[in-house]
């Protein structure tokens, strides 16, 4: 897919909403349109092409038996319907040749509303105060920030450096 010079029409666009400079925190969101992320991905990674080069790593903060974050069930103190959130927002780096870029996955079941205001709050795209739904801002808000730290959190486990897998004890 990385090396495809045209380009073809989708059914379903990719709903991708990226900063106009990735690199820094969250760079943006990808939503896709089923729970079958593996067969969304080929035309994600068409479309990061252009802004990221030949993508040539993708990293993801979840297991495959993890269920994603049901953002609907959020209240916007920082809650589940059930309780405190008990997992993190769903992220995933993806590494091109020039640049890369850290994207939330929002969940497929997530409300039109909620997703729209998500994506751009993750993007930095800016709305008009008259045209904000406060609710929704203030669940996007919360899912940020849980984002953000998810991210944080993520990028620390990476950088630190892994224990030696044989401990060498002087003298022995």
């Amino acid at each position: 897919m990385n090396g495809l010079s045209g380009s073809r029409r989708l059914a379903r666009p990719v709903r991708l909403a990226l900063a106009p400079t990735p690199g820094t925190g969250i760079d943006g969101a990808w939503w896709p349109h089923t729970a079958s992320v593996a067969s969304e991905l080929p035309e994600l990674i068409g479309v990061l092409h252009a802004q990221l080069g030949v993508v040539v790593d993708i990293s993801i903060n979840w297991s495959a038996t993890e269920g994603p974050l049901d953002l609907n069930a959020i209240s916007p103190s920082g809650k589940t319907l059930g309780g405190t959130l008990q997992r993190s927002p769903r992220l995933m780096v993806v590494t091109g040749q020039e640049a890369s870029a850290t994207l939330l996955v929002v969940p497929h079941m997530t409300s039109q509303g909620l997703g729209t205001v998500v994506m751009r709050r993750a993007a930095g795209v800016t709305v008009e105060h008259s045209q904000r739904d406060a609710k929704l801002y203030e669940l996007a808000d919360c899912v940020m920030r849980a984002a953000a730290i998810a991210s944080a959190k993520w990028s620390e486990s990476k950088q630190s450096p892994a224990a030696p897998a044989v401990a060498v004890m002087p003298g022995v």
